[in-house]
Parts: structure tokens; sequence; C-alpha cells
């Protein structure tokens, strides 16, 4: 890794700000819906908290058709080296591509679609300093994993397939980058030995939904009504930054899926 600037590094970000069509997200389960106003504010305190860690910001405005459209690493991925058009294993998430497309385009030299067919979503998708893991789920079938490979493969990166646990909506549900050489993540999704080049750090029972962390820069960020795993954590040295997620955790998301990150400077 000598001489090769970590993945976790940002100086650029996209997000997009909800639309009131948010209470109708998708979910699995019924918790009740999320509030626009704890969505929006959620949002802010994120926004504030990426800053804070040296990323530029551009917001998107919100799309009323797309109440999911807030969570915009699922229909595109970015990388220092190009961006890539996605296709949602959600059907009422396929027109949230056209709608990030052309705020791609206007940021990167590079912008590639994934070829058809197949379906692959942004929260299956873990970049790490080994290479790129793309996570089968009910959202990114086998056709999208490798239609994406050929995507990653023209960018220059490095990529492999692997299983999300059954019953997990995306890869990164359960999983999220710590440095280099850690992953914090679930019991279930350890055992399946993914992670076997890694050292990997498993969040307490009961705060499952806590491994869906971010590392930006010098900092991760975590859920903050988990406070086992921000206490494990802090124990290890990382610089945490709790954050309030249970409004969008209504609507089955997390941390990761509220932005595109990519480092644009040199």
């Amino acid at each position: 890794m000598s001489g090769q600037c970590p993945v976790y590094r940002f100086d650029a970000a996209i997000v997009r700000r909800p639309a009131t069509s948010v209470v109708r997200g998708l979910r699995a389960g019924d918790g009740g819906d999320p509030t626009y106003e704890g969505v929006l504010a959620e949002q802010d305190a994120y926004i504030a908290a990426l800053k804070a860690a040296g990323v530029a910001i551009d917001i998107l405005p919100p799309l009323d058709a797309f109440p999911d459209s807030i969570f915009v690493e699922d229909p595109a991925l970015v990388f220092s080296q190009g961006a890539i058009l996605l296709r949602p294993g959600a059907k009422s998430r396929a027109g949230e591509v056209a709608e990030i497309s052309s705020a791609l385009k206007e940021r990167f030299q590079t912008v590639l679609q994934l070829p058809e067919p197949g379906f692959a979503e942004g929260g299956d998708i873990l970049n790490t300093s080994h290479g790129v893991m793309i996570g089968l789920s009910a959202r990114t079938d086998l056709k999208g994993a490798k239609g994406l490979q050929s995507c990653l493969t023209e960018l220059g990166l490095k990529s492999r397939i692997v299983e999300t646990p059954e019953g997990v909506l995306h890869f990164k549900t359960d999983c999220s980058l710590l440095d280099d050489e850690s992953i914090l993540t679930t019991a279930r999704l350890s055992r399946s030995d993914v992670f076997d080049d890694f050292e990997t750090v498993i969040v307490p029972e009961g705060e499952e939904a806590a491994a869906n962390a971010l590392r930006v820069n010098d900092v991760v960020m975590v859920g903050e009504q988990f406070p086992k795993t921000i206490e494990l954590l802090d124990k290890l040295g990382y610089d945490i930054v709790p954050l309030e997620t249970s409004q969008i955790g209504k609507i089955d998301a997390g941390l990761s899926c509220m932005s595109l990150r990519w480092k644009a400077g040199d």
C-alpha cells in the first residue's frame, strides 16, 4: 500500500435532498414510517459531518417521484477513476439512474453504464484496499455483478463476487470498511469467510445495524443509537462521529448510502 491513497480518503461528495415522498420509501419490515422532518434533520447532520471531515458537498434537488432517491449510492458508483451508472434491482428505483446521470457526467470524464442484462445496486459494493467486493443479494444478481466487474476492469480496478447472507438487504447492511486492513461486520457475515484477508471487528449482539458505518478520512461515522459499537471502536482507537440514523433506518438505509464519495484532488 506504500504511496497509494487509502480508499477511504475523500474530498468530494454528492448528496440528494429528500423529497416529502421519502416517508413512502421501500422497507422490508414495518417499523413505522419515518417523518420527512426527521430524515431531513439526519441528512443535515450527515452533511455537516462530511464537511467537518474535509469533504466538499454538492447537493442535488429532491425527486418527489422517487421516494428512495436520497440514497444516491444505489443507482451509481464513483471512484477517482470514473463513475458507473448501475441498474437497481428494485423496479421503483430504476428511473433514478437517468436522474443522476447528468450530475455524474458533469463531474467525471469517464461515466460507464452497467451492461445488460442484470441488476446491481451500490449498497452491495464495498471498496477496499484489496479490491472491490460485489455482494450478491436480492438487489444485485450474478449477471449484474459480472457486468459490473467488466466496468470496474475498464476503470483499472480489481473486484470479486461474494455472497450476502440470506435475508440481508444489501452486502453493506452487514459490513463497512474501518481502515486498509480492518472491516466492521456482523457475526453472520463474518462466518461466511469473505473477509479472510482482513482483520474483522464484530458488532455487539443486538446492534447488527451498526455494521453500516462509514469511514471518511480520519473519522468513522456510526449510528448514535449503538453505544456498545461506539465504545468498542473507541477502545480500538478510532475517532468516532455518532450520527442519528433512526429515521433512515425505518426505510432500511444506513450511513453509506446517503452519499457518493470520491477523491477529486491530487
